[in-house]
């Protein structure tokens, strides 16, 4: 396998590439478990639902893999895939909204598995501080600073309702983090360095409805 395989070609990797990366990644993992050595692009297409050509287009955004008449090495394209997705590090996260979401987050044992561990929860309800979420304690909001700078957070969640978010968005960026993972339906407004992924969860239902009226549309 080409050593500069984790060197990307090209900084306009598609986003849809990113996230079929993570599901590659996922299957690999399946994969090695149960002590699969080699796998071919027509073996991971058929795991994860995708086309052989979609695969190696997705892997060739960063460089060679595998061997042709042979396939993939099944460790060392987990290796690379989950290099390339910056899981080769842990991530330290910081959560704002200790709500019902917030504490299905913070209760996730899929954060840790991946890399992730929230290490701070905060909000701004006087009746939850104070109370205790998976052993984190949450805290009020001045504490935040504190947190990202002892446990060296680039990333937070807001699990806020949305008349809120974008207060808590601001303090983020104003502590240093560099990446929002927003589950409050608002458009957030932050400086154009700031990565910031919305997860709404009434839009995704929406999606799956007009796919299944579009499908009983086209059998009339």
């Amino acid at each position: 396998m080409n050593k500069e395989a984790c060197v990307l070609k090209t900084l306009r990797v598609p986003e849809a590439t990113v996230t079929r990366l993570s599901i590659y990644s996922r299957f690999l993992e399946k994969l090695d478990r149960n002590g699969v050595t080699t796998v071919s692009s027509g073996e991971i297409a058929e795991g994860v639902g995708v086309s052989p050509a979609q695969v190696r287009k997705d892997l060739a955004y960063f460089g060679e893999f595998g061997t042709r008449g042979v396939g993939y090495n099944v460790k060392d394209l987990l290796r690379y895939t989950m290099k390339i997705l910056g899981l080769d590090q842990h991530w330290n996260l910081v959560l704002v909204g200790a709500g019902n979401l917030g504490y299905a987050l913070c209760t996730y044992s899929g954060f840790n598995k991946r890399g992730f561990s929230i290490v701070g929860v905060f909000d701004d309800d006087l009746t939850k501080i104070g109370k205790k979420i998976n052993e984190l304690e949450v805290l009020p909001l001045e504490e935040m600073s504190r947190v990202i700078e002892k446990y060296g957070c680039r990333i937070g969640i807001i699990a806020v309702p949305a008349k809120g978010a974008q207060e808590i968005a601001d303090l983020m960026v104003k502590n240093g983090l560099q990446a929002i993972l927003n589950f409050s339906p608002v458009v957030l407004n932050v400086p154009d360095y700031i990565e910031v992924r919305n997860v709404d969860l009434a839009v995704k239902l929406e999606i799956l409805t007009f796919n299944l009226g579009f499908r009983a549309a086209q059998n009339l």
